[in-house]
């Protein structure tokens, strides 16, 4: 079936950046609509970036300004430049996607695994 896995993830110092990927792979027909979604210790899932077919972005304001989210439809890859990072940045990011395969006949949403992301001071 489809799969998508993050990469990227790492340690960093509070101010220093990061460019997390998410690569899909499987028998993959199209991609919709791209998102990047963040768990921090103690804290529900949240979204932090919606990135279209075309390009187009959106961010939650936390991240608005440090985060850029990007695309290479050729390589069914999805990345997120993260810069400027906070402590409160530390969690684990998970790339979500709406994809169309040969073994299903509709866009079906799927979930990455995650990455880790650790800010220190």
């Amino acid at each position: 079936q489809v799969q998508l896995v993050e990469s990227g993830g790492g340690l960093v110092q509070a101010g220093e950046s990061l460019r997390l990927s998410c690569a899909a792979s499987g028998r993959i027909r199209s991609i919709n609509n791209m998102a990047w979604y963040r768990r921090a210790p103690g804290k529900q899932r949240e979204l932090v970036a919606i990135i279209t077919y075309g390009g187009s972005t959106n961010y939650a304001v936390s991240v608005k300004g440090r985060f850029t989210g990007s695309r290479d439809n050729a390589k069914s890859t999805v990345y997120q430049q993260m810069n400027s990072l906070k402590l409160e940045g530390t969690a684990v990011y998970y790339c979500d996607a709406d994809v169309r395969s040969d073994y299903r006949d509709e866009y079906y949403n799927y979930w990455g695994q995650g990455t880790q992301v650790t800010v220190s001071s």
